[in-house]
């Protein structure tokens, strides 16, 4: 890549990403949590790919960042990359994915359409606590 593309590739993380911009001189691994996972995705999003992976983004996040991860993860999707994500908070990552699989040591018990898992009454009472 060429300086002006990693330039744009930047500002376009910065956009996305406000905090990082406010904290650029600091040491990554200073940054609270909310925030390395913040720069992790963006990261991630310099190399503009098709497909993004993400291995327990609301890992350690309190409540209020959790919401924020799931937005931004929204918002990668919406604006065209595809976003596979492994995440234990089944309710919080149902409600943003358009397909959905129940692994259960290592194996796939259940799969379908995100919103019919969601409201799936066995799903709901084996993942959801309901």
């Amino acid at each position: 890549k060429d300086k002006k593309e990693i330039e744009d590739s930047l500002e376009m993380v910065y956009a996305r990403f406000p905090r990082l911009k406010e904290r650029r001189t600091q040491i990554a691994g200073t940054l609270s949590g909310g925030e390395q996972q913040m720069l992790a995705m963006g990261r991630a999003l310099m190399s503009r790919p098709k497909i993004i992976l993400m291995d327990e983004p609301s890992m350690g996040l309190s409540p209020l960042l959790v919401s924020e991860v799931f937005d931004i993860i929204r918002e990668i999707n919406a604006a065209g990359t595809t976003v596979l994500v492994v995440e234990q908070n089944a309710r919080k990552v149902l409600s943003i994915a358009d397909r959905a699989y129940v692994l259960e040591t290592g194996k796939i018990v259940l799969e379908g359409n995100a919103a019919d898992l969601l409201n799936d009454d066995s799903v709901k009472k084996a993942y959801l606590g309901e």
